[in-house]
């Protein structure tokens, strides 16, 4: 198998991997699974960077949103009063499930003809970008950004400290 076809499998291996967390997190009942689902999503997301040739930025994507923020949510989950069968909520129900259908049918819809019109471009090989450039910027132009990046973990904190009381 050449590269190309090789990069298509695994594009399509990460695409099922966020897909499937996604639906977990999404329909499943439990909060401590829907947020196993949203981990497992993440880490799809992080394989998505490594075929990007982003090491760095995967690793960045495993240890802040799916080692912080999943603990973070983990606590507020624990430190809330939830049913100790674990069901805290009954699901969508037939209802929620008919309204669901057009939320995935309109950006499809839009994007299936656009696409067909206009194709897909792309180039065979991602700009290699050395962790100090990358830093560099970070603490360069885009400070302010990176700042405001921290401030809204330390409100993540704060809410779920203020949901745990």
């Amino acid at each position: 198998m050449n590269e190309i076809t090789l990069g298509r499998f695994a594009f399509a291996f990460y695409t099922l991997i966020v897909l499937g967390g996604g639906v977990l997190a999404v329909t499943s009942p439990s909060l401590v699974r829907a947020m196993v689902g949203l981990v497992v999503a993440l880490f799809g997301v992080a394989g998505f960077y490594l075929l990007l040739l982003a090491e760095f930025v995967a690793l960045m994507q495993i240890l802040i949103y799916v080692g912080a923020v999943t603990v973070l949510i983990f606590f507020a989950i624990m430190l809330t009063r939830a049913s100790a069968d674990g069901g805290e909520a009954s699901g969508p129900g037939l209802r929620g499930t008919v309204r669901a259908i057009p939320a995935f049918l309109l950006p499809t819809g839009l994007l299936v003809p656009l696409l067909a019109v206009y194709g897909v471009t792309g180039s065979d090989m991602p700009k290699d970008i050395p962790v100090a450039a990358l830093g560099a910027g970070l603490l360069g132009p885009y400070t302010l950004p990176f700042e405001l990046l921290s401030v809204v973990l330390l409100a993540a904190l704060a809410g779920a400290g203020a949901l745990a009381f």
